[in-house]
């Protein structure tokens, strides 16, 4: 981390006198190289190297806001709560067709042979019969036709607590509101992601006529 006194930024570029500092990508930011700025009169920080012209380049992040790292803190919750329940899993921000770093987090569980993919925004369409389930965002759309056919669908939301984001799991079902969960509170089963919704929405659908 960068300290913001000058009197410690001294020691800093000592440390690393032969790294450099790029604007991270997988932070949603635009990739450009970084250079340190000293002040005494206020807080050191990072900028933009000064493009070819002498001029400071221009972020080109997306999004401003906490929530433009959701796919970090939806990785960190998920191998956490893995690790409690002694499963490994693989992790990867994939980018279909060109989609935005950090619209879907693809979670691969070797030792089951499952995998979940979770949708965080809309820019790659969730595929219902495809080797991934599908973990829907708040803003993704799920259609009456998908409801009444699979019999639910599995939420994803996260709530600011502090300066922390809180994964939540809800469980979606025709005519039904969204239950919401703790990741804690979820399994992974045979069947899939599992909250306590599951198993009552199943029985209900299960019924003759």
């Amino acid at each position: 981390m960068l300290p913001l006194e000058a009197i410690e930024l001294g020691a800093f570029r000592q440390r690393h006198g032969g790294d450099t500092f790029w604007c991270g990508i997988l932070l949603d930011r635009c990739g450009l190289r970084l250079t340190i700025k000293l002040y005494t009169d206020r807080v050191c920080h990072f900028a933009h190297h000064p493009g070819p012209d002498g001029h400071l380049q221009v972020c080109g992040r997306r999004a401003r806001g906490i929530s433009r790292v959701d796919h970090l803190y939806v990785k960190a919750a998920a191998a956490a709560w893995l690790h409690h329940r002694c499963e490994h899993a693989d992790f990867e921000f994939a980018r279909p067709e060109g989609a935005p770093i950090g619209s879907v987090v693809d979670i691969q569980l070797p030792h089951r042979g499952r995998r979940l993919r979770v949708h965080l925004d809309q820019a790659v369409p969730p595929v219902w019969d495809g080797p991934s389930e599908p973990v829907l965002g708040l803003s993704v759309p799920a259609d009456r036709g998908t409801l009444i056919q699979r019999w639910y669908v599995h939420r994803i939301r996260l709530d600011s607590q502090g300066t922390a984001r809180r994964v939540r799991i809800g469980t979606e079902a025709f005519v039904r509101p969204t239950e919401w969960f703790a990741l804690d509170d979820c399994e992974m089963t045979e069947r899939g992601l599992s909250t306590g919704a599951l198993e009552r929405v199943v029985r209900a659908c299960s019924k003759p006529g």
